[in-house]
């Protein structure tokens, strides 16, 4: 059914179909509603429109479009709080959006109230870590507010003055690009957030050939398989697990018992671990089979693994550490059927450990987890995922083979304690994407840089294990002529 909206005196020589929303959406604007609510009450109310309700349906179309629409023109302010409220709720990259100068001014009070709230507290593989102490901090308000100040301040880095400081303060600092012209984090792909838990997102990023990435693999494998690499991994999940078990302030019936099963588990790996410095070498083979059934097999870990999952899964506080369990689950399955169990003899004890890395090394691929895991534990001694909140990108450098690898990170706080901790994150991250390009055989020398921002922060550089990092303040103007270096 439709109307002539030149009939109630509302748009001349328009017409609604209440078939198609989507042209509702583009030609009723919000100015009317008062008056299109009147005009459909009268008509409700009229004896002979009376069996098709049209008022009551006319003013219920409208309502649910103007409700449903983010940006009004006639209500610019109350749809940019609307938009600044909801900005943090979308995951997925943004085409750049043209923003007023009225949007940055209430995002940058935002900011500000954001920084005062979560000061010297990041935002560390999913967890929220008070830099002051390192402890962790389980608290869904303040992570809801992390959540909400890394978005909002994704958006604001495409402010103009942000955007201006930035490359004046990267030109005027790295004599290696004068010269040259670089948008650094101009789009706001280059701005997304960018979580690594495999070599396959490594090699996405960077472009890496399907022939370089096999190279990688056959490289790689062999290292990050190797046993006391393979042990030392589980070993440091589950004193990771462990500590944080016993910092909880309650216990349940499944949190005792997934605490006896990591003991178990521990204990387990430790008896059966081989010295290699100890005279074990010295004592003979057994004289009962190897294969005897009484002999311990990296079976009973997976299954100490399935039962501390179960134990765990519903605690929240303890995901991180469960999904690092079930990406440890993927090599168990692969060495089930090794041997693990010191009453064997050296000899054999050693064959079964090539048996593990051979099996794992064959059998990890290039997108799996749990090789991703013992890769970090390899290059870091750490468990960690590499988390970025400024994926950036590459960019030209100097010369015709060397360009920079930029990326970014946020921060509450612009204190000593606060920039360091996000600089060593920063430079983990780094260092991963040029580790991997480097194996690939890659020609091009890629350079490292870090960027960091803090609402109000003075402009400066550090020097880490010989890479440049600056430290950006998020302002409404440019604060200062360049960056102080240290």
């Amino acid at each position: 059914m439709n109307i002539m909206i030149s009939q109630l005196g509302l748009v001349s020589g328009e017409e609604i179909s209440f078939e198609e929303s989507s042209w509702l959406e583009s030609t009723v604007p919000a100015v009317i509603m008062a008056r299109f609510k009147f005009v459909g009450d009268a008509i409700g109310n009229c004896t002979f429109f009376k069996p098709f309700c049209l008022g009551e349906m006319a003013y219920k179309q409208v309502k649910n479009l103007f409700c449903s629409t983010m940006y009004a023109a006639n209500k610019r302010n109350s749809s940019m709080k609307t938009n600044l409220l909801l900005f943090h709720c979308s995951n997925e990259p943004q085409e750049e959006i043209l923003r007023t100068d009225q949007w940055y001014e209430m995002a940058f009070a935002k900011l500000k109230k954001l920084t005062h709230l979560l000061k010297n507290v990041d935002l560390i593989d999913g967890r929220l870590i008070n830099i002051d102490n390192d402890s962790i901090v389980f608290d869904e308000y303040i992570a809801e507010k992390m959540i909400e100040f890394k978005s909002l301040s994704r958006a604001f880095l495409g402010c103009p003055s942000v955007q201006q400081a930035l490359q004046k303060n990267v030109m005027a600092t790295t004599q290696a690009t004068q010269g040259m012209s670089m948008v650094y984090f101009g789009k706001a792909s280059e701005r997304a957030p960018l979580t690594v838990n495999s070599l396959t997102t490594v090699c996405n990023f960077l472009n890496i050939s399907a022939q370089q990435r096999k190279v990688i693999r056959l490289t790689v494998s062999p290292q990050v398989t190797q046993h006391q690499i393979w042990m030392g991994t589980l070993e440091e999940i589950l004193n990771g697990l462990k500590s944080d078990m016993e910092t909880l302030d309650y216990c349940n019936k499944g949190n005792k018992m997934g605490l006896q099963i990591v003991s178990t588990c521990l204990k387990f790996l430790h008896e059966t671990a081989i010295d290699p410095d100890s005279t074990s070498w010295m004592k003979p083979a057994p004289t009962k089979p190897a294969a005897d059934p009484a002999s311990n097999k990296w079976e009973d870990v997976l299954e100490m693994f399935n039962d501390l999952i179960a134990c765990l899964r519903d605690e929240r506080r303890l995901s991180f550490h469960v999904s690092k369990l079930e990406f440890m689950k993927e090599g168990l399955l692969q060495i089930r059927d090794v041997l693990i169990d010191k009453k064997i003899g050296y000899r054999e004890v050693r064959h079964q450990e090539s048996l593990v890395q051979k099996k794992l090394s064959k059998t990890l691929g290039h997108s799996s987890k749990c090789m991703f895991t013992l890769l970090q534990y390899y290059l870091y001694g750490t468990i960690r995922d590499v988390e970025v909140d400024i994926c950036g990108g590459l960019y030209g450098g100097s010369g015709k083979k060397a360009f920079y690898l930029c990326m970014g990170k946020l921060l509450t706080s612009d204190e000593e304690n606060m920039v360091w901790s996000g600089v060593k994150q920063l430079d983990r991250a780094l260092r991963l994407f040029k580790f991997v390009w480097e194996t690939a055989g890659m020609k091009r020398v890629m350079e490292l840089q870090g960027h960091l921002w803090c609402v109000g922060a003075v402009c400066r550089t550090i020097t880490y294990r010989g890479n440049l990092f600056f430290v950006h303040g998020i302002n409404l103007v440019d604060q200062g002529d360049g960056c102080r270096t240290r």
